[in-house]
C-alpha cells in the first residue's frame, strides 16, 4: 500500500487529502508541525511527501533538508502547497525533488491528478466540469457555482464553508448560491441535493436564510417540490438575494436572534460566575482560545505579502498600513486610479484594497483596465454602506470581496487572510 506523509498546518485541507486519498486506498500520515513532520518522515519513510510552503520559511526548508540527508527519504517526490511564491524561490525547490507546487487557494482536483501520477495508481476523480468558489462579505457566505455539480467540488465545499465560518466566527450563517453557465435537469438531482444538504451541514444556517440565486427552471422546480427545501428562497436577481439577507440581518446591524443569544449568554455567565465554571464552559473557552491561536498563526504567516491600496483617503492608507504593521506585510498606496495603473505592469502584487469612489479614475475604471490587461490580482473593493448598487456592480464584474466603510483592522485582517491564506 502506498504511504503519503502530508505535512500542512491547516486541518480542514489535511482532513480533505486524507478522506479522499484513503478512499482510494491510500494510507495517509499527518504532520502537524515542523517537528511532527520531521519525526514521521523519518520513521515512515513515505512514498510521497505534500508540504505546505507556509509552515514557516525556516521550517519548510528544515524539512527538506532532513528529506535530503536522510537515505531513506532522499529521493522521495514531494509536491509543496504555497501561496505566491516567485521564480527564486522555485529554483531553490530543485535540489529536493519538488514535483509540483500548488499555489493556494489550491485546484484540488488537479492535486489528485499529480498524486495519482506520481504514485502510479489509478484514482477515482470526477473530471466533470465544474467551478466553485464561496467567499465572505457582510457575514454573507458567497457560493458561486459555474459549469456543473463536480462531487469531489462538493465533497470540498464542506470543508471550504467550515474554514470560513470558523475564520469569521460568523454566529447567524446567511448564504447566497449563485449559479451561472448552468443548465441542470432531473440527472443532476442527486448532486443539487447533495450540495444542498452539504450547505445546510457545514455551515449549521437555517434554511430561510438561504437564497437560491438562479434563472434556472429545474432548480426552481426542485426547491419548490421538495418539502425539506421549502424554506429556501429561489430569487432571479444578485439585489433582491442581497437585499433580503440584509433585512433579516439588520443593515449594519446585528440580527435580532444574534442580540438574543448574546444577552442570553450574559445570563448564562452571570450564573455560571454563581454556581462555579462549568466543564461546558471550560470547554467554550478553550475552543475560542484555539480560534484565536490559529487567526494569529494565519495572520503571522503574511510576512512576505505585498498589498497595495488605491484610496483618494489617507486616512484609509494609514489605518491599512497600521493593521497590517505587525505582520511584515509591504504596503503600497496610490492616491487614486490613474497613479496606480502607471505602475501596475511593473509591479506584482499579492492583493489590492480599491475605492470605488475616487476623482479621475474611479474603482471601475481599474477594474476595467485590470481585466483588459489580464491581470488577475485579487481586490477588496472598499465602500461606503450606502454604496449598495455600486458593490452589486462590482460584484457582477468579477470583485469577489468588499469591505464596508468605517474600516476596523479586524475585519481587514480577516478578509486579507480570507484571500491570501485559506487552503482551498
Amino acid at each position: 500500500m502506498k504511504q503519503v506523509l502530508i505535512i500542512d498546518e491547516s486541518p480542514q485541507l489535511r482532513e480533505y487529502l486524507r478522506t479522499k486519498l484513503e478512499e482510494n486506498g491510500i494510507e495517509v500520515t499527518v504532520g502537524k508541525s515542523t517537528t511532527d513532520g520531521i519525526s514521521k518522515m523519518r520513521v515512515l519513510a513515505p512514498d510521497l511527501i505534500i508540504l505546505d510552503y507556509q509552515l514557516s520559511r525556516q521550517g519548510f526548508i528544515e524539512i527538506l533538508r532532513q528529506k535530503k540527508t536522510c537515505v531513506n527519504t532522499v529521493n522521495t517526490p514531494v509536491i509543496v502547497l504555497a501561496g505566491q511564491i516567485d521564480q527564486k524561490q522555485l529554483i531553490e525547490l530543485i535540489p529536493y525533488n519538488v514535483k509540483k507546487v500548488f499555489n493556494k487557494p489550491v485546484k484540488v482536483d488537479a492535486v489528485l491528478t499529480t498524486i495519482s501520477e506520481i504514485l502510479g495508481l489509478s484514482m477515482s476523480i470526477d473530471e466533470s466540469p465544474s467551478i466553485m468558489e464561496v467567499h465572505v462579505n457582510d457575514n454573507i457566505i458567497f457560493i458561486e457555482i459555474a459549469k456543473g455539480l463536480n462531487r469531489d467540488k462538493l465533497d470540498l465545499l464542506r470543508f471550504k464553508i467550515t474554514e470560513l465560518v470558523e475564520l469569521y466566527d460568523i454566529r447567524v450563517p446567511k448564504i447566497i448560491i449563485m449559479f451561472s453557465d448552468m443548465k441542470l435537469s432531473f440527472a443532476d438531482a442527486p448532486n443539487m441535493q447533495k450540495l444542498l444538504n452539504t450547505v445546510l451541514q457545514a455551515s449549521k444556517a437555517k434554511m430561510r436564510y438561504i437564497r437560491l440565486l438562479t434563472k434556472d427552471d429545474f432548480i426552481r422546480q426542485l426547491i419548490q417540490g421538495r418539502k425539506e427545501y421549502s424554506e429556501m428562497e429561489v430569487v432571479s436577481s444578485l439585489n433582491d438575494a442581497m437585499e433580503g439577507l440584509l433585512t433579516l440581518g439588520g443593515d449594519g446591524m446585528e440580527h435580532a436572534g444574534k442580540k438574543a443569544e448574546i444577552l442570553g449568554d450574559r445570563v448564562l455567565q452571570a450564573k455560571t460566575r454563581e454556581s462555579g465554571e462549568s466543564n461546558e464552559t471550560m470547554v467554550m473557552k478553550f475552543d475560542a482560545e484555539a480560534k484565536n491561536a490559529s487567526f494569529e498563526l494565519m495572520k503571522n504567516s503574511m510576512h512576505s505579502s505585498r498589498i497595495a491600496v488605491i484610496d483618494d483617503d489617507p486616512v484609509i492608507h494609514e489605518i491599512i498600513k497600521h493593521t497590517f504593521q505587525a505582520t511584515g506585510a509591504s504596503i503600497y498606496t496610490y492616491n487614486d486610479g490613474e497613479e496606480f495603473l502607471e505602475v501596475v505592469d511593473k509591479m506584482i502584487y499579492d492583493l489590492a484594497f480599491l475605492d470605488l469612489n475616487m476623482p479621475g479614475k474611479d474603482g471601475f475604471q481599474v477594474l476595467t483596465a485590470l481585466q483588459a490587461r489580464n491581470i488577475p490580482y485579487p481586490v477588496i473593493i472598499l465602500s461606503a454602506i450606502y454604496q449598495r448598487e455600486a458593490m452589486i456592480r462590482a460584484i457582477q464584474m468579477g470583485v469577489k470581496s468588499y469591505l464596508i466603510k468605517p474600516l476596523k483592522p479586524e475585519d481587514i485582517l480577516r478578509k486579507s487572510i480570507e484571500i491570501l491564506k485559506t487552503s482551498f
